[in-house]
């Protein structure tokens, strides 16, 4: 699907939104820790579903407005999705009081970035075809990220949120609060599916 100039000029916005959310956090976890390269920087960021997640919209969002052509529909709603679990679980469970810079990227990361791309995708997405085989499919990255999370604490002690962590919850409370998620995610999902469903089709 072909897209209009103005879906191609947003999607470059939220593309670009992202990427100096990201740029910020990287600027703050500089100065946090100077003594570390750049690579030793982003890799620690690296182990956040946020910054993972936020990554793959400016990747996603970006293509979109330089090819002018709609992602996939089961790609774009997996997006979709993804980041808009990321801000509600982040509100519901992780949100702290921020200041300058910090504040900034946080908020960029966490509700503007994600209230774009919902907002892109509501209006200009391809939303065809999308079914309940869609909303399991959407399970994998954050499953796959659950493990990629275990493993990187298990090799160096170091969980990035406290649901995946098995020295605080226990290895059964981290299974409960994995199927937990999972079950969000699968709702969300299915949310999903059915507000495409109800909003226009895109030609």
């Amino acid at each position: 699907m072909t897209l209009s100039r103005l879906a191609r000029l947003f999607a470059a916005a939220v593309a670009a939104l992202a990427c100096v959310s990201l740029v910020a956090q990287f600027v703050v976890d500089a100065a946090e820790h100077p003594g570390d390269s750049a690579l030793v920087v982003i890799w620690k960021m690296a182990r956040y579903f946020t910054i993972l997640t936020n990554a793959m919209i400016a990747a996603g969002f970006a293509r979109v407005a330089l090819s002018g052509r709609a992602l996939r529909p089961g790609w774009a709603g997996g997006l979709t999705l993804w980041i808009a679990i990321t801000a509600v679980v982040y509100h519901l469970l992780l949100a702290r009081e921020l200041q300058g810079l910090e504040f900034w990227s946080d908020l960029g990361l966490h509700t503007i970035v994600p209230i774009c791309a919902l907002g892109w995708w509501a209006v200009w997405a391809d939303r065809a075809g999308l079914g309940l085989r869609a909303a399991l499919l959407w399970l994998i990255w954050p499953l796959l990220y659950v493990v990629y999370a275990l493993l990187r604490g298990l090799s160096d002690g170091t969980y990035p949120y406290f649901f995946v962590n098995p020295d605080t919850q226990g290895w059964a409370g981290v299974l409960g609060w994995s199927a937990g998620l999972a079950f969000g995610f699968f709702l969300g999902g299915l949310a999903v599916i059915g507000i495409a469903r109800l909003l226009p089709r895109r030609g």
